[in-house]
């Protein structure tokens, strides 16, 4: 059994930055990555960011250079700074856990409840 539960979410203008956590407990040690996922009105879950246990990690192509993901091994925590948030970066962000191989992520079943960003022009 895995738990995630994402926190940090909130309304900011345009240009502004957040940061967003995601706190994993449970039976975790079977994967090897966790991933950033989001799903904004009417639109497809998406991944955001990826990374594997050893740091490396996988952006979209629509937040390279903007968001950075990192993680705290020993808190078994995820970590998504947002900056330079632009409108279209609303959505419901969710916490995952899953596998990797390259640069591929590949979530598992486990999710987390989904914390709200807003992003105002």
């Amino acid at each position: 059994q895995v738990q995630l539960v994402e926190s940090g979410g909130g309304l900011v203008q345009a240009g502004g930055s957040l940061r967003l956590s995601c706190a994993a407990s449970g039976s975790i040690f079977s994967f090897n990555a966790m991933g950033w996922y989001r799903q904004g009105p009417g639109k497809q879950r998406e991944l955001v960011a990826a990374i594997t246990r050893g740091g490396s990690t996988n952006y979209a192509d629509s937040v390279k250079g903007r968001f950075t993901i990192s993680r705290d091994n020993a808190k078994n925590t995820m970590y998504l700074q947002m900056n330079s948030l632009k409108p279209e970066d609303t959505a419901v962000y969710y916490c995952s856990v899953g596998g990797s191989t390259g640069s591929q992520y590949y979530p598992s079943d486990y999710w987390g409840q989904g914390t709200q960003v807003t992003v105002s022009s």
